[in-house]
């Protein structure tokens, strides 16, 4: 999962350094999480009996969304629709998909993880409004709640945001352009390292979440000579989604002398932050992950996470995309974005989709399934980098390699994006993450 921040926008990208760092991809071993066993090697793919159909549709394309429009994820939607949104428009703009406008509906909500019942009713509405294509979920646990749903309804699933291993390969109509958490994982334990800290300890929730990223660390921090000293794999340390007190855990965490704390964790973050302070723990110590490396100027006193860490997936957005973006959601919604979460790759998401559609020469789902690898450039092709252009070039009988603004490489045999960058953020004396560099990462 990625969050931005408001306190982004005016950063400067000056003096980026770009690295390339290799990682495996792995599925959560955590007995305690049901989802843990997801993976195409277990679980028959819910999409087994789709096929393209005979004939391409050709009726005008519609796109669902299930987005966290409600409950603890909410801030997500805002980026989420912008990025959607903008899209449609560049497509419609540049003449539609096979001649005719692309449009958003239904628009449902996902909910979170703390009422999956939001996220059911939201699989059903997408599967009787008969959509080819739905945009979502955010969370990697709602969209293991209605994966099955919606893959076994033929309908193409495009996550913009989901980073769970289990995810990989769990289906042949899902696909993310979020990089799954062995890369993010990987990126983080390696700057836990390069930082010098040797001893780890791990502050993280029982969610499919946050124990997979947790074991992909892990496996980074170990593999170059770290040692994890507390809330490791298969010790049974984790804590509940929702819980509100920390002090045990913060205590148990402390009693091992840990010189990095990984707190891996959503709101959650905001009481474990308040009991490391009143137990004495060093806060530059302390490394968060997509999950919670946000903005909290308005949580706590300045200076509070002064020198804490974190990683963000996802390329920068440039001033202009930002610009794009914001200008998009204040016409449709009134308001500024306050953050830029998944914009980018909810953007590269319908793309893709409108992409596909138009190489295989029909607005079916089966279709659109088909041509979704060939699109993002897995079987090379001239790069292109917009709507328009990507057209062209199709019209002209040539392959394609979409490269949009997310920065994600082709899909891989597991609808993984192939490569994608990871930003590591610092915190300013406001509370706010600050972008210092980018990794880019190669999903093995």
């Amino acid at each position: 999962m990625i969050r931005s921040t408001k306190g982004l926008r005016a950063l400067a990208l000056a003096g980026a350094a770009s690295v390339l760092l290799a990682a495996c991809s792995t599925t959560s071993s955590s007995t305690d999480d049901p989802s843990s066993s997801a993976s195409s090697t277990t679980k028959a793919d819910p999409a087994a009996s789709c096929e393209a159909p005979s004939s391409p549709g050709t009726d005008a394309l519609r796109i669902g969304t299930i987005l966290p429009n409600t409950g603890t994820l909410a801030y997500l939607a805002p980026p989420a629709e912008a990025g959607v949104g903008l899209a449609v428009e560049d497509i419609n703009a540049a003449g539609g998909v096979l001649g005719q406008d692309v449009t958003v509906d239904p628009a449902t909500d996902s909910g979170d993880s703390n009422d999956l019942t939001v996220s059911s009713a939201a699989a059903t509405q997408l599967i009787d409004a008969k959509v080819p294509v739905a945009i979502g979920a955010e969370s990697s646990s709602v969209t293991l709640n209605v994966i099955d749903q919606l893959t076994a309804a033929c309908i193409v699933e495009i996550s913009p945001a989901n980073t769970a291993t289990a995810l990989s390969g769990y289906s042949s109509y899902y696909f993310r352009t979020a990089p799954p958490d062995s890369v993010q994982g990987s990126a983080l334990g390696t700057q836990i390292v390069n930082d010098g800290r040797a001893n780890v300890a791990f502050l993280v929730f029982n969610d499919t979440y946050g124990t997979g990223l947790r074991d992909s660390v892990q496996e980074s921090v170990e593999a170059s000579g770290g040692t994890v000293v507390y809330g490791g794999t298969g010790e049974g340390q984790e804590f509940p989604p929702g819980q509100t007190t920390f002090s045990s855990e913060v205590t148990a965490a402390l009693a091992t002398d840990p010189d990095a704390i990984v707190i891996l964790a959503f709101d959650e973050t905001k009481s474990i932050v308040p009991e490391l302070i009143s137990q004495g723990a060093d806060i530059s110590s302390v490394y968060m992950s997509d999950g919670n490396t946000a903005d909290y100027s308005e949580d706590f006193d300045p200076g509070t996470l002064a020198g804490a860490q974190g990683t963000i997936p996802g390329a920068f957005p440039s001033t202009d995309l930002q610009g794009r973006f914001n200008d998009f959601y204040q016409r449709t919604a009134g308001s500024a974005l306050a953050d830029y979460s998944y914009a980018q790759e909810s953007y590269d998401a319908v793309i893709l989709a409108a992409l596909a559609a138009v190489k295989g020469g029909g607005t079916d789902s089966g279709t659109i399934q088909a041509n979704m690898a060939a699109v993002s450039g897995a079987d090379g092709g001239t790069e292109c980098s917009t709507f328009a252009e990507c057209v062209t070039a199709i019209d002209a009988g040539d392959d394609i390699n979409y490269k949009g603004p997310s920065g994600i490489g082709p899909f891989d045999d597991q609808n993984d994006p192939s490569s994608a960058f990871i930003g590591i953020y610092k915190f300013d004396e406001n509370n706010v993450p600050v972008y210092q560099s980018a990794v880019e990462g190669q999903v093995k």
